[in-house]
């Protein structure tokens, strides 16, 4: 039996593509870059932070929890170049009816495309962990903190991954849907923007926005109403994309 044949071949697919490496290895390599430059900054901010213990601010605080963040935010970006070939580039290619042919739900089909980007962007990430973890020896972190700052990272991404399939499923062109999933996520991550800048509360705007509920995993906090937010964020745009491949499977 061929276990998530979909997700095993998005996968081969961005696995041999030179344009996922080279965009991984540019992702990995700009935050190599200012994982370095946070470093450097902390070692030189080392006299003023032993002058004020009361700030109680650490290598997790200053350098590993900032680093996944600008991860997140890399993101962005990411997630909708590797999720834009997903659904349209079948339907370009015009091999979206085979996969229905072959037996396949459209929800199945949309998971397991889900599944595939996520693996990819996971793995960066994981990679990207693993920078700020290759100090852990020579440093004191908290492994609270950064636990819960990598698993709301890990929530950010699946939940741009799927906005990204959604936006793949509702659009013909690859380079359409990687457009859409930016904006979507860009307006997202701004959409508080107003608020922070004056220091007011923007009610509902506020819990939309991606900032709200990323931040409080950087330092730590691990809470529901942040967990249910990114879930919502994951579910919902997989059943837009979901119901808009059957009513396609319907329309033949």
């Amino acid at each position: 039996m061929n276990v998530l044949p979909v997700a095993r071949l998005d996968l081969k697919r961005l696995f041999v593509r030179p344009f996922a490496w080279a965009l991984g290895a540019i992702a990995l390599g700009l935050l190599a870059w200012l994982f370095l430059l946070d470093l450097n900054a902390f070692l030189a901010a080392q006299p003023k932070l032993a002058a004020a213990p009361e700030a109680n601010l650490g290598y997790t605080d200053l350098v590993a929890a900032p680093h996944l963040l600008t991860f997140v935010q890399l993101s962005l970006l990411l997630a909708p170049l590797i999720t834009m070939h997903a659904i349209a580039g079948e339907r370009r290619a015009h091999t979206l009816p085979l996969l229905f042919a072959a037996g396949l739900s459209p929800a199945r089909i949309v998971l397991e495309k889900f599944l595939a980007s996520l693996v990819f962007l996971w793995l960066l990430l994981i990679l990207a962990a693993l920078i700020p973890l290759s100090l852990a020896h020579a440093t004191s972190p908290d492994w609270g903190q950064f636990c819960a700052a990598l698993l709301g990272s890990a929530l950010c991404v699946a939940a741009l991954s799927a906005i990204g399939i959604a936006c793949s499923a509702f659009v013909s062109h690859p380079a359409l849907a990687a457009m859409a999933a930016l904006l979507i996520a860009l307006v997202l991550g701004i959409l508080d923007a107003g608020s922070r800048m004056t220091g007011a509360h923007a009610g509902w705007l506020d819990y939309l926005a991606l900032s709200t509920h990323i931040t409080p995993f950087m330092h730590g906090l691990v809470r529901s109403v942040d967990v249910i937010y990114f879930l919502l964020l994951i579910v919902l745009p997989l059943s837009f994309a979901a119901r808009r491949l059957a009513a396609e499977k319907v329309r033949g």
